[in-house]
């Protein structure tokens, strides 16, 4: 990306120099040959027109039936040329068009990637899907078309002109007479389209978006049976989309209406005076004729390139969309001169100091400090909203703490290279993200692993043991975000990837939390396998999962209240005792009975942090493990 990306506010000027410098350049060879062919195609006009002179005035009048054959020819030849150059020129200018489309939007994923998740909380998936689709495509279409006008039909204007104004500089300066008188119609009618093009890819956006979130929750919606709820909402969104681009419309089929007007009136006028000459003998047969072969000829390119102003404005406003997600740079960068642990990642114990953090104006970490030895399992118990899931991103830098610090073996994590750190880390989460692609793409996910390493991984995650009632067996489609598999299984096969990348710190986000009592206990088994040895951190609501912990963290209110093994907490009594006693009172586990209940005695104002951490910090936890799994690669 050239440095005019960065710009702010960019012109247009800007935005062509980055468009063209960044993705045209590379293809100059392709451009430069489907010049030539445009310049060939619209030069072809114009010969074409002058052919009617002789042909009529040598030919049919003189009744010379020596030159018909030779008259026939030439013509033929020039429209051949025409056709043929024609062609090469719109497969040329396909493959600029469509291979620049494919750059931009594959840098746009690529730059979008590095950004934090407060893009991300602003740009829904369904915003971002249009802006790395639809505006790219459109703003890359836009251009070929406006490439092709301004070659080939400025040539093909220009020679046909040159024609009419061989025949009768006069007969031309009347056909015209009403250009001016356009100027500034067509200067209004742009900025209206501009307006009303940038207003149709917002809506674009938005309906978009609704169909990702409809899509993507199509079960929650026939269990709530809203199905007619959310097509009004759709229908909604759809017809505001549809005016939009009906006003847009208006814009564009008005400026080539207008060419044809004063198109009309030239005619009128050419046919009226130049008639009478003709009448007086002034002027020929074939003058005539060529002349308005030549005028009638110059409608169409003259009506494309009238169009290219609308086309102008639909590609700019499609083009600050797309430079305006350029324009976002991630706040979590790595340092410039990033440090190494001083110790082996194994052997390093992750310290949290003091540490606060908070979303906008929600406090959700208050001075958090507590020690997670290596080698040992850490686990973080508390309501919904204490701040475990934020002490997750934290740890990998997806975000940072506005105060305090966070070190691995006393190394500050804001000192280390960003992919280095999340390289630490492996992530299995209540929610698996699983691709559209085989169960062995999902596991290796790019990984340079052997077979046996992978079956190695199957078997330590217990995937081996469904493996076999699968068609395909490990090259079974997992289905889009694992649809084709269950819970239980979905939950193993994130598990064998954690196994395969085999990173020496390990971060366990209720992953068993969404699973029945026997898939939970097959990968209960294959976690704790995967914890030795390991630096385990474990976010867990069922306390049977935990009691085996090293060290237990209990969290209210983003503070740290208590400390210790699962006897010694209830020794102790406190939070932690009051939620084992309410998990097994009755039988009811934790999840069941929703944790947050057991702060009684809940603030007010801890309200406002606990909505913001369902929400917002909810969406984030979901999306930890599926950003998280996508964190470096297995080492050889």
């Amino acid at each position: 990306m050239s440095a005019d990306a960065n710009t702010p506010n960019p012109q247009p000027g800007d935005l062509l120099r980055w468009f063209f410098g960044t993705y045209l350049r590379p293809q100059s060879k392709k451009l430069g040959a489907a010049f030539f062919f445009m310049v060939v195609e619209g030069a072809m006009l114009g010969l074409i027109s002058y052919l009617i002179k002789p042909m009529f005035d040598d030919v049919l009048v003189a009744a010379d039936t020596s030159r018909i054959a030779w008259t026939a020819l030439a013509i033929l030849g020039v429209f051949a040329i025409r056709a043929l150059s024609g062609y090469a020129n719109r497969v040329l200018m396909t493959m600029v068009r469509v291979r620049s489309a494919a750059h931009l939007q594959g840098d746009l994923l690529a730059h979008v990637l590095t950004l934090d998740g407060a893009f991300f909380h602003n740009y829904p998936p369904g915003v971002l899907l249009e802006r790395t689709r639809g505006d790219c495509q459109s703003a890359s279409d836009q251009w070929g078309t406006i490439m092709r006008s301004l070659v080939r039909d400025v040539i093909g204007l220009t020679s046909l002109l040159i024609v009419a104004a061989t025949m009768d500089w006069q007969w031309t300066l009347l056909a015209l007479v009403a250009v001016p008188f356009i100027a500034f119609p067509i200067r209004t009618l742009q900025r209206r389209v501009r307006r009303n093009s940038s207003a149709a890819r917002e809506a674009s956006s938005f309906v978009s978006n609704r169909l990702d979130e409809v899509y993507h929750g199509t079960t929650s919606i026939k269990l709530a049976g809203t199905e007619q709820r959310e097509t009004d909402r759709f229908n909604k969104a759809i017809n505001g989309y549809t005016r939009e681009e009906i006003r847009s419309a208006r814009g564009q089929s008005a400026i080539p209406s207008l060419i044809d007007f004063v198109a009309g009136v030239g005619f009128a006028s050419v046919l009226y005076f130049g008639g009478l000459e003709i009448i007086s003998g002034e002027k020929t047969v074939g003058e005539f004729m060529a002349f308005f072969t030549a005028v009638g000829m110059l409608i169409d390119p003259a009506r494309r390139l009238g169009n290219v102003s609308a086309q102008w404005q639909i590609a700019m406003a499609s083009m600050v969309r797309v430079h305006s997600v350029f324009n976002e740079r991630p706040s979590i960068v790595s340092p410039p001169v990033p440090k190494q642990l001083d110790i082996p990642a194994r052997d390093a114990d992750v310290v949290l100091e003091a540490v606060a953090f908070s979303y906008t104006d929600a406090p959700v970490l208050r001075g958090t400090s507590f020690v997670a030895k290596a080698g040992q399992t850490t686990a973080l118990v508390g309501a919904s909203g204490a701040g475990k899931s934020t002490i997750f991103h934290l740890l990998a830098r997806l975000a940072d703490p506005q105060s305090g610090s966070i070190t691995i073996g006393g190394t500050p994590t804001n000192q280390l290279d960003l992919k280095e750190l999340r390289g630490l880390f492996s992530v299995v989460s209540q929610d698996a993200l699983l691709f559209d692609e085989s169960i062995r793409e999902n596991v290796m996910m790019g990984a340079d692993a052997s077979d046996a390493d992978l079956q190695t991984a199957l078997k330590a995650a217990h995937v081996d043991a469904f493996l076999g009632n699968l068609e395909a067996g490990v090259d079974t489609n997992a289905g889009t975000r694992g649809s084709a598999l269950s819970g239980g299984q979905r939950q193993r096969v994130a598990i064998a990837r954690a196994v395969l990348r085999d990173r020496p710190i390990l971060l366990l986000d209720e992953a068993t939390s969404a699973l029945d009592a026997q898939s939970e206990k097959i990968v209960q088994e294959a976690l704790e396998d995967l914890s030795k040895s390991r630096t385990t951190l474990v976010i867990a609501h069922r306390l049977s999962t935990i009691r085996n912990a090293d060290s237990i963290v209990v969290m209210d209110r983003g503070m740290v209240v208590d400390q210790g093994t699962h006897d010694e907490l209830l020794a102790r009594g406190g939070l932690y005792a009051d939620l084992y006693r309410l998990q097994y009172s009755d039988g009811m586990t934790l999840t069941d009975r929703k944790i947050e209940i057991a702060v009684p005695d809940q603030r007010p104002q801890d309200t406002a942090q606990d909505a913001k951490d369902s929400g917002f910090l909810g969406a984030a936890s979901r999306a930890f493990g599926s950003v998280m799994g996508l964190f470096g690669r297995r080492s050889d």
